[in-house]
């Protein structure tokens, strides 16, 4: 039996300003989020992880929702030739706004 190869995780250079603006007691559930919903499948669909159906400020076309209240958004791209996903951005919804590096940004 083969074993699935995992994708390599790439975090943009901007992702650790945008955790910045996140409270540090959530990092390790944003870790493990990323590692377990995009490690395998990061282009399978479910109800948290999906394509946006509008590409957003960052150009990017994919995105997960988790945490309490589904309040944080990791948006992110992925390249089945090369097996990476490529993580662009962290951001938090409050209410119906989206938050990236405290600046809010249209969904």
């Amino acid at each position: 039996m083969n074993p699935r190869r995992p994708f390599t995780l790439i975090y943009a250079p901007a992702v650790k300003k945008h955790l910045n603006k996140i409270e540090p007691e959530y990092y390790s559930l944003i870790r493990r989020a990323i590692e377990r919903q995009l490690r395998f499948e990061p282009d399978g669909e479910t109800r948290n992880r999906k394509p946006l159906k509008h590409q957003s400020a960052f150009e990017i076309s994919r995105e997960i929702r988790f945490g309490p209240d589904n309040r944080f958004r990791v948006f992110y791209e992925v390249d089945q030739e090369s097996h990476k996903v490529f993580i662009l951005a962290v951001g938090q919804k409050k209410g119906t706004r989206l938050f990236i590096t405290g600046e809010e940004f249209e969904l």
